[in-house]
């Protein structure tokens, strides 16, 4: 059985780099993960050796180890696309890095919605959308936006099945338990282990 108490302040392993970031309750960083200009929400957790950039991570995600979000394009409408063209610093220390680029960068980000999980080694390319409640293979390469409560695998990713028939999906999205207080999480938590996704939808939609 687990020993880990996770609490209110985010559970950051010190070998870890978050570079400004937002992280909130019940959060967790693996050992090793880089987070740049990201938001990782309330209960979301991302495992060790991940990279994620200027990406909004909704709450209660599970992201396994290996991960890479959002890993920035170079330009290849230039006559290179290597660093020095954007990167000029590191080479000339006279020189000013190309902040229009990135700029641009930003203007791409990766946007992931609740209780979504992203599996071993997946790699989430930049300006993509992955919904509410989907699920990404292990090893996958997401190229384009995935649809909440839909399951891909692959590279590219593909839809494999979606988890839910739409109906459902739908009254998922609306009833929104990730935004439930905790306790009130606490005491549905009978529920969430017990019920079947539509006896559960029965028990706890408003009247």
């Amino acid at each position: 059985m687990s020993t880990k108490r996770l609490s209110e302040t985010p559970a950051v392993d010190p070998s870890a780099k978050i570079n400004d970031c937002r992280l909130g309750r019940y959060t967790e960083v693996g050992a090793r993960t880089s987070l740049t200009e990201t938001t990782l929400d309330d209960y979301s957790y991302i495992m060790y050796d991940g990279e994620v950039a200027g990406t909004t991570i909704g709450k209660f995600c599970s992201i396994a180890s290996h991960v890479h979000i959002n890993l920035g394009n170079h330009p290849m409408d230039r006559a290179s696309q290597a660093h020095f063209t954007y990167r000029a610093r590191q080479y000339w220390p006279e020189e000013a890095d190309d902040e229009a680029f990135f700029d641009w960068r930003r203007a791409h980000p990766v946007t992931i919605g609740h209780d979504v999980w992203i599996g071993h080694g997946a790699v989430i390319l930049p300006g993509r959308t992955i919904g509410t409640g989907a699920v990404v293979g292990a090893g996958s390469i997401v190229t384009r936006n995935v649809a909440p409560y839909t399951i891909v695998a692959g590279n590219p990713a593909r839809l494999i099945r979606r988890r839910f028939g739409e109906t459902t999906a739908e009254r998922l999205q609306a009833l929104a338990w990730w935004d439930w207080e905790h306790e009130r999480i606490r005491r549905a938590l009978p529920d969430f282990r017990n019920l079947s996704v539509e006896d559960f939808l029965e028990c706890h939609e408003a009247p």
